[in-house]
């Protein structure tokens, strides 16, 4: 567990960094208080897309259990990707739209995986 929980504590200890840094920035004039949220967003999108490259790794025992950290997976990596690029390059009302939507598609897709796989299982 503790080996785990420790690069989980580094990411969200670089995400504070980096919010708290962007914030300095704007505070001194160096950046504007879009590009300051544009830089927050973007680093929540890269960390799905960590999160989702991690969970195929993570071992379980069970067959359809890593057939959803795979699948699930490769949809937060993709839905983080998506999320990102949105708020580094769309307008923002696209990125909210448009993050939130990808976001929300790679959920639906790794729970939808989750129901196909409950309902193909042989009953106990």
């Amino acid at each position: 567990m503790k080996k785990d929980l420790i690069p989980s504590l580094i990411l969200a200890g670089g995400m504070i960094g980096i919010a708290l840094a962007a914030s300095l920035a704007r505070q001194q004039g160096w950046l504007d208080s879009e590009a300051v949220n544009r830089i927050v967003m973007g680093t929540i999108g890269l960390m799905l897309v960590w999160v989702g490259n991690r969970m195929p790794k993570t071992f379980v025992p069970a067959a359809a259990a890593r057939e959803v950290n795979r699948i699930g997976g490769w949809s937060m990596v993709l839905s983080g990707l998506v999320y990102a690029g949105l708020w580094a390059f769309a307008p923002t009302d696209v990125a909210v739209i448009g993050g939130c939507a990808a976001v929300i598609v790679g959920i639906a897709v790794t729970v939808g995986t989750c129901l196909s796989l409950r309902a193909k299982a042989p009953a106990a």
